[in-house]
């Protein structure tokens, strides 16, 4: 096991994971923090991935996660990917009694990412919870590793307390609230939409270009200008169309 043991079969932890990607595919990033049963910020680490997608980080953040936490310890696990979360927790089941296939018959996105956690997963005190990215006064430790991540795809270096970081990330709060989802559920006021909401230049590959920021159905979010295809519950991320909602 990587770095630091956790102590003891009635110990209990909470941490956070989360992923990053400039441009969806774009330079990516994992991250995680580890926190004490009280909340406090233990370690973190993040490290980079090249060109991925979100949901490949996503998934990454999480697999290194539960490598690095001593398989006898609970954990709360943190994440404002409903993607991954679902990937792992609801989805699999009947990936795997379909073959490795979605129920339209395609096969399964990152099925190496998902396997791979599928096998963390196993034997131990595991639970989830969704907490939503970029709110004013929202998780503080999704909010440690959405930064770090965002960092580490930016730098495409790695970083964290194993790499000699004397601090955490301290989130930037200019993030919280700009084409972030608001009360109405509605990702910066203003969806994707065609007519007039999104570019048409991709729509021999089934994609256009977001005129706004927006909210895939996965939970995360898309920027203006990047491509997105439409899928049963609205405008997302062209991986994503294919996704279970």
């Amino acid at each position: 096991m990587r770095g630091w043991h956790d102590r003891g079969m009635n110990e209990s932890i909470i941490a956070a994971c989360d992923g990053a990607s400039k441009g969806n595919p774009g330079p990516a990033a994992w991250a995680w923090v580890v926190a004490d049963a009280q909340g406090t910020p233990v370690r973190w680490e993040a490290g980079p991935l090249g060109t991925a997608t979100n949901n490949v980080a996503e998934l990454t953040a999480l697999a290194e996660l539960l490598e690095s936490v001593d398989p006898a310890v609970r954990v709360e696990v943190r994440m404002d990917s409903q993607y991954a979360m679902n990937a792992v927790t609801k989805w699999l089941p009947g990936w795997k009694r379909n073959g490795w296939k979605t129920s339209g018959g395609k096969p399964v996105a990152n099925r190496e990412l998902v396997t791979r956690i599928d096998a963390l997963l196993a034997d131990r005190a595991v639970s989830f919870r969704y907490v939503p990215a970029h709110q004013v006064d929202g998780d503080p430790l999704n909010a440690i590793a959405d930064q770090a991540a965002s960092e580490a795809a930016v730098t495409q270096l790695p970083a964290g307390t194993a790499h000699g970081a004397a601090a955490l990330p301290v989130p930037a709060p200019a993030r919280s609230t700009k084409g972030r989802t608001g009360d109405s559920g509605q990702a910066g006021g203003a969806k994707a939409r065609t007519g007039g909401g999104a570019s048409r230049s991709g729509r021999s590959t089934g994609t256009i270009k977001a005129r706004f920021a927006g909210r895939c159905h996965c939970g995360r979010s898309y920027a203006a200008k990047e491509p997105i295809a439409k899928n049963p519950n609205g405008w997302g991320h062209p991986e994503c169309r294919t996704a279970p909602a």
